[in-house]
């Protein structure tokens, strides 16, 4: 959500014009730059500091981009969740929290400051090397797994409601060979799809022994008691509600999204999974 034209901040030799900001912390960064914290502040160059830090994205007077990222996370936190609501926020970042002014956008941008001209990247004589850039979501691949994954967390009632209970197996018709493929109920994936769900359960099980890099596992607001949990690792993107099923996104299976039922394994290993995540402040 972008603030008003008449926020601006100082960044470069130049005021920026505020169009809108993320919060790149442990708990919460934009999940289409990497499958974890440090990975996401990797690529952007920055250390993976545990308090975090807020990026504010905007243009200066000759309409550059430019991402200026602050340690005042709590400023960017409250000005997101004012625009959220419909609320207008002034987003003025004191200079003393800037951490640096980096060229370009990390993130994908669809407004534009009114009364300069239409974004574009810093002339190389203002900066040194490639501005940064959005991942390339054109086509499948990590960042639109990761886009995919943010969109069933956000709308998980959206994406349930396309689930029949019928889609999936019994798990007591299973027999003790068949007792791993109970936890990934089949439904519409086929043996590929269920071996690589499988893989991913697997893998997701060894964090509950061995913890990842940081914001590799998350945890956020539901409805009721319940909480929806993210996961992400190599390949692959898992998004769960502890009292529901799982869905599992996969860079070798473009485009699919593959259900995983309840089945006997699943409920402890979500709670597992909760217990360990990080969790927004």
């Amino acid at each position: 959500m972008a603030g008003t034209e008449e926020e601006t901040v100082a960044a470069a030799d130049d005021a920026l014009y505020v169009l809108t900001a993320a919060l790149l912390t442990p708990a919460k960064f934009p999940s289409v730059l990497g499958d974890d914290y440090p990975e996401a502040c990797a690529a952007l160059g920055l250390a993976p500091l545990a308090d975090g830090y807020g990026l504010v994205l905007g243009q200066d007077g000759e309409g550059a981009r430019w991402t200026v990222v602050i340690d005042d996370v709590s400023l960017v936190a409250v000005a997101i969740a004012s625009w959220d609501c419909g609320m207008e926020h002034e987003l003025s970042p004191q200079e003393h929290t800037v951490v640096a002014a980096l060229p370009g956008w990390p993130l994908a941008v669809a407004v534009a400051a009114p009364g300069v001209p239409a974004p574009h990247d810093p002339g190389p004589e203002l900066v040194d090397g490639a501005p940064l850039s959005p991942p390339d979501t054109s086509v499948w691949g990590p960042a639109q797994r990761r886009m995919g994954a943010d969109e069933i967390a956000l709308r998980w009632s959206v994406w349930r409601e396309q689930i029949d209970e019928a889609d999936f197996p019994s798990p007591t018709a299973a027999s003790t060979e068949d007792e791993a493929a109970s936890d990934a109920d089949e439904a519409p994936a086929g043996k590929v799809g269920l071996s690589n769900v499988q893989r991913v359960l697997a893998e997701v099980q060894a964090y509950v022994d061995t913890p990842p890099p940081l914001g590799r596992v998350r945890s956020s607001f539901a409805s009721g008691d319940a909480r929806i949990l993210r996961a992400d690792g190599p390949g692959w993107s898992l998004v769960a509600r502890t009292d529901d099923i799982a869905f599992v996104l996969l860079d070798a299976e473009p485009g699919e999204v593959l259900p995983v039922g309840r089945g006997p394994k699943l409920p402890a290993l979500l709670e597992a999974l909760d217990k360990m995540a990080v969790r927004p402040s």
